[in-house]
């Protein structure tokens, strides 16, 4: 799978440690910032990430920021993007599995490298699910997509 990974100054060390976890699993990795610890605007790296993944460049995106709350807002800014914040294994993998997220968004402040580890190892294996429910919903949210 082709990742696109970002972060602000605030996600900038932890991001470090996603990078090799991912890499690690084995998959690919797109890199868009930040790349040092200088402060950054955490919407323009979110953008980034959401326009590698609308333009089938990345399969899914992971953003880094202090809470992961901001990288989500920004995010779910972007048609097509599908963003959560997740701070625990059963939402890292539902949000795939009910909802269909694309952005994971994690708190570098919240969770430390060993969680954030789990956390994008849960992500990654998850699946959208076929259940007719959760692909009506996931309907809906495309409509409100469309809708502005």
């Amino acid at each position: 799978m082709r990742l696109v990974i970002g972060s602000d100054h605030a996600g900038w060390m932890l991001k470090g440690a996603v990078i090799d976890h991912v890499r690690a699993l084995g998959h690919e990795v797109i890199d868009v910032g930040s790349f040092d610890d200088q402060p950054v605007d955490f919407p323009d790296i979110a953008r980034e990430v959401a326009r590698k993944v609308t333009s089938g460049e990345a399969d899914r995106g992971l953003m880094v920021c202090g809470t992961g709350v901001g990288a989500s807002i920004a995010a779910n800014k972007m048609k097509g993007i599908r963003a959560a914040v997740c701070h625990d294994i059963h939402s890292a993998h539902q949000c795939v599995e009910h909802d269909d997220v694309n952005v994971m968004c994690i708190g570098a402040q919240i969770v430390g490298p060993w969680l954030a580890k789990d956390l994008i190892a849960s992500y990654l294996q998850a699946e959208f699910s076929t259940d007719a429910d959760f692909r009506r919903r996931v309907e809906k949210l495309h409509a409100m997509d469309a809708e502005g």
